[in-house]
């Protein structure tokens, strides 16, 4: 399918990337995948090619281009020529823009450039124990101090929580109001704050994921985001984004499924033909070929209206939940036109199933992402029904 969002532009960028990825990361996945964690030295090399923070302005070493279409493109890119484990699309655009949109001027002149070099790796801690979709739920408290906070309380399951030198943290800074949240700028080597063990996990092998714990950390007012007791609001701007990044990568990672399983299917035989001239192969490659195009249609619209500020919460947890719930049922069906070589680690169509898993569960559960659809439908069984509000008046 022609897609009609990019411009030359664009396409000189892709093939810059795809170049990169190809010379300098895909060589390193496997010992990635060995290790379960990415080497530092691949976000610095990112850096220096120009792929962290690429809407930072100029003045902080950035390069200013606000156009989501050049995230969209090394987000997929990334899912051919690279590994999704790679967490640069976290530390980019869905870590920095907190820093960059909250930030004070100090702040931003004090850690951005970091960033942007690769040499500051971000991580956003928001999951706890006991609250992972439902932030209003978060227990780790922050105590104002005056010229600190004193910030207790631990997270689990936090991305790039091994290699991670700044951590924008979520804590109850109201106690007696679900919504009074903070952000936090922790940084490594503060006293009081550790990380756990590298978590193992059913897929995203080279993701570093660990559990902080944050005990009597003093965080310094000039570490705060924004207003403390925000900090609910500020999360909520900023999760339509990091669903359409999500949405971008299962579309991605559902089209490099179905290449590498075409590339098998023609190459395999099976009683005497290619297994792609069966005709059961060749409809259910026809009906992926089909649910994929659809979905990308769908999600470059979303781009497009993104950079004109008009994507709304809804429309991204639709794009959200319906793209990973594409990419599951993808890569389970490419799997099974494997057969048993789809089973062995040697293939990568055994990676791409276990990676797909979590799609379906992180930046927001298909479950939250159809309450939040259905409440935009006027269908919120928190509001009072038509009937009652006209009995009580």
């Amino acid at each position: 399918m022609e897609r009609k969002i990019f411009e030359t532009e664009h396409e000189i960028f892709r093939d810059s990337v795809r170049r990169f990825l190809e010379a300098e990361i895909k060589p390193a996945v496997p010992g990635w995948l060995e290790a379960g964690i990415v080497d530092r030295d691949a976000f610095r090399k990112a850096g220096e090619h120009g792929l962290c923070l690429m809407w930072a302005d100029e003045e902080y070493g950035g390069i200013g281009v606000e156009d989501f279409r050049y995230e969209q493109i090394v987000i997929e890119e990334m899912a051919h020529h690279g590994d999704p484990g790679f967490g640069l699309s976290l530390h980019s655009r869905l870590v920095a823009p907190y820093l960059g949109r909250l930030g004070s001027p100090e702040q931003k002149q004090r850690f951005l450039p970091g960033c942007i070099q690769g040499e500051t790796i971000l991580g956003i801690a928001m999951s706890e124990p006991g609250a992972g979709s439902d932030v209003a739920g978060i227990r780790t408290r922050a105590e104002d101090k005056g010229d600190y906070f004193l910030l207790n309380g631990s997270k689990t399951y936090i991305s790039n929580g091994i290699n991670g030198d700044l951590f924008v943290v979520a804590a109850r800074t109201v106690p007696d109001n679900p919504h009074g949240l903070g952000l936090f700028l922790v940084e490594r080597g503060m006293d009081g704050f550790r990380r756990g063990r590298n978590l193992k996990k059913l897929g995203l092998k080279a993701q570093d994921t660990a559990e902080l714990f944050f005990d009597n950390v003093r965080v310094p007012r000039e570490n705060v985001l924004g207003d403390p007791r925000k900090g609910f609001y500020y999360l909520m701007q900023f999760l339509a984004e990091e669903r359409l990044i999500v949405a971008c990568g299962c579309v991605a990672a559902a089209e490099a499924a179905l290449q590498v399983t075409l590339d098998y299917v023609r190459e395999r035989s099976a009683f005497g033909r290619p297994v792609a001239m069966f005709q059961n192969t060749r409809f259910k490659l026809a009906e992926m070929r089909t649910r994929i195009d659809v979905a990308q249609t769908f999600v470059d619209r979303l781009v497009m209206d993104h950079n004109e500020g008009k994507l709304t919460p809804e429309v991204a947890a639709e794009a959200k939940v319906f793209c990973s719930e594409l990419e599951g049922w993808v890569t389970d069906e490419c799997l099974q036109l494997h057969g048993g070589a789809g089973y062995m680690d040697e293939y990568p169509i055994s990676r791409m199933y276990a990676n797909a898993r979590v799609s379906r569960i992180y930046a927001g559960s298909s479950e939250i992402m159809r309450e939040i659809i259905a409440r935009g439908m006027g269908l919120d069984p928190r509001a009072p029904a038509q009937g009652q509000q006209r009995k009580s008046a």
